[in-house]
């Protein structure tokens, strides 16, 4: 009886597996077991929770470090201020190269001293007062109080680049501060060292320490003056005059009128 109930029964599986629905339904039955099984360990726990490891934020912050924008060398020069054309240039700037008489008229008299003026005074032609804009972006390095100068700010725009403000006043920035080209950051005012200017702002752009013509960088971008170089005959020009050079600047307004007439006949 137990051997037929066997052959019985053995007969009864293989019959059940010719059925050809059988084998795919196992394979398919398999697969959603494995599926499973592999869904429910990695939402019951992973390798990080397995060995109790913590993330680090350092990439993060790696990538929210502030930097320089990449644009910033492509921004141009502006005049710093906002009406150019009611403006008027008071003092050029001192340059090595030009005629003598474009040389005397940039040096600027205080008391019984004559020297070259490293940058340029800007004022309106009505002698009001205006307000004073950030030429380049950048980040404030300086600002003091000067009773000779007048009240100055200083903005570098790279390494070794900045540009100055001087004579003036009511500064509405702060050591530290990132500002955009255009943005206000004084009033124009007064100095002593060039009480003829009236109000006005004297405007300096300097590279490593040495002062250039702003009238050369205006509507040009960063990246020109990153790439220029200065010989060592223009940083001396550009340089507080010293005891020789000052007594040989000391001339008369009427001798520097007469040279210039003599020139200006001449041509």
């Amino acid at each position: 009886m137990r051997e037929e109930e066997k052959k019985r029964s053995s007969q009864g599986f293989k019959r059940f597996f010719k059925k050809r629905w059988v084998v795919p339904a196992i394979y398919i039955a398999s697969a959603a077991i494995i599926l499973t099984g592999v869904l429910w360990y990695q939402s019951s726990g992973n390798s990080a929770d397995k060995f109790n490891y913590k993330t680090t934020e350092n990439a993060k912050k790696k990538f929210n470090e502030p930097s320089l924008e990449v644009n910033q060398a492509m921004e141009n020069f502006a005049m710093p201020l906002k009406n150019k054309e009611e403006a008027v240039i008071q003092k050029r700037f001192y340059d090595n190269s030009a005629k003598a008489a474009d040389q005397e008229a940039a040096l600027i008299q205080y008391k019984d001293t004559y020297v070259p003026n490293t940058g340029i005074d800007i004022a309106m032609k009505d002698g009001s007062e205006f307000e004073v804009l950030a030429s380049l972006s950048g980040t404030v390095t300086k600002v003091e109080e000067d009773s000779l100068l007048g009240n100055f700010v200083v903005i570098q725009h790279d390494t070794g680049i900045v540009t100055q403000y001087q004579s003036v006043k009511d500064v509405k920035v702060a050591v530290g501060d990132q500002v955009d080209k255009g943005d206000v950051i004084a009033s124009a005012g007064q100095s002593q060292m060039n009480e003829k200017a009236g109000v006005h702002v004297h405007f300096e752009i300097r590279k490593d320490g040495v002062a250039v013509n702003p009238n050369d960088y205006f509507d040009k971008p960063l990246s020109v003056l990153q790439q220029a170089k200065f010989e060592d005959e223009t940083e001396k020009s550009n340089a507080p005059a010293d005891e020789e050079s000052a007594g040989e600047s000391e001339k008369s307004p009427s001798e520097g009128s007469t040279e210039q007439k003599e020139d200006n006949s001449n041509s």
